[in-house]
C-alpha cells in the first residue's frame, strides 16, 4: 500500500481549477511509485469571512480528479483558517516488484520528462499581471493533469527510478535521485520541452523565490557548461 498527503495555499484564482491542480498534486505521489489511487480524503483549511460558495468550487475540482483517476473520494476533515487550504490524503496500490523508487539510476538510462516545464515562472507572471491567457491557460493544464497516461505507458517498459517534478524543481530532483544511485546526470537545457513563454518571462526576471531557495540547496552538486542563465533559473524552478 502506498500512502501520502500534499496540501497547499492557492496558486491560481480560480477555485475549481485550484482544487483541480491541488488533487493532481497529491495523487501524483502514488503515480511515481508505480501505483493506482484507490481512495482519497479531502485535507482542507478555510477562513470563515469567505463566501462557503468558494470551498465548494474547491471541493468539486479535486472530486472530479479523484473520479478521473479511478478512485473514491471517502470524506476527510476541515479546519477553520486564516487562508484557503486545500489537498489530498491518498492511498494506493502497488506490486511491490513493480514498484519505482527515487533510486536505482543506472549509466546509459535515459530520462524521461512527461510534462513541460516552467509552471513557477508563469505563475509568477500572472502574479504581475504579465502573462498572456494562453500561457496562463497552458500552465493551469500542466499542473492540473494526472500523471495516469504516463504511468500506464511507463508500466510496459523496465523502469529503474522514478519521482515526481514538485517543489524541488527538476535539479532538486535530479540531484536527489543522482546521488541515492551514485550517478550522475547529464541535461541539455535546451532540448528539454517548456511552456511557450516560460523562457520570455524568465528573461524578464519574473523568478519566483523558491527558484533561490532550491539553487541554495542544491547547487553545490550542479555544474552549467555554456548555458543561459534563463535556463538555470527554470530548471531550478518546481515544474
Amino acid at each position: 500500500m502506498i500512502q501520502t498527503v500534499d496540501f497547499f495555499t492557492p496558486i491560481v484564482d480560480d477555485p475549481y481549477t485550484f482544487g483541480q491542480i491541488a488533487a493532481a498534486n497529491a495523487l501524483s505521489d502514488v503515480y511515481a511509485m508505480g501505483g493506482e489511487p484507490k481512495v482519497a480524503l479531502n485535507i482542507v483549511g478555510f477562513p470563515n469571512c469567505l463566501d462557503p460558495e468558494i470551498l465548494g468550487e474547491i471541493l468539486k475540482g479535486g472530486a472530479d480528479k479523484v473520479k478521473e483517476a479511478g478512485a473514491v473520494l471517502v470524506g476527510g476533515h476541515s479546519i477553520q483558517d486564516n487562508e484557503p487550504k486545500y489537498g489530498l490524503c491518498v492511498s494506493g496500490f502497488v506490486h511491490p516488484d513493480k514498484m519505482y523508487k527515487n533510486y536505482g539510476c543506472k549509466p546509459g538510462d535515459v530520462l524521461i520528462l512527461t510534462k513541460q516545464l516552467g509552471c513557477g515562472i508563469v505563475n509568477t507572471a500572472v502574479k504581475a499581471e504579465m502573462a498572456s491567457a494562453k500561457a496562463a491557460h497552458e500552465a493551469e493544464e500542466v499542473m492540473s493533469s494526472l500523471n495516469k497516461k504516463a504511468k500506464e505507458a511507463a508500466s510496459s517498459y523496465e523502469i529503474h527510478a522514478c519521482t515526481d517534478v514538485t517543489g524541488f524543481g527538476l535539479l532538486g530532483h535530479c540531484v536527489e535521485m543522482a546521488s541515492a544511485s551514485d550517478v550522475t546526470f547529464e541535461i541539455e537545457a535546451s532540448k528539454i520541452s517548456y511552456i511557450d513563454e516560460a523562457l520570455e518571462y524568465a528573461k524578464m526576471g519574473l523568478v519566483p523565490a523558491g527558484a533561490y531557495k532550491n539553487r541554495e540547496h542544491c547547487e553545490k552538486d550542479v555544474v552549467f557548461c555554456d548555458v543561459e542563465e534563463v535556463y538555470e533559473d527554470i530548471l531550478y524552478k518546481m515544474q
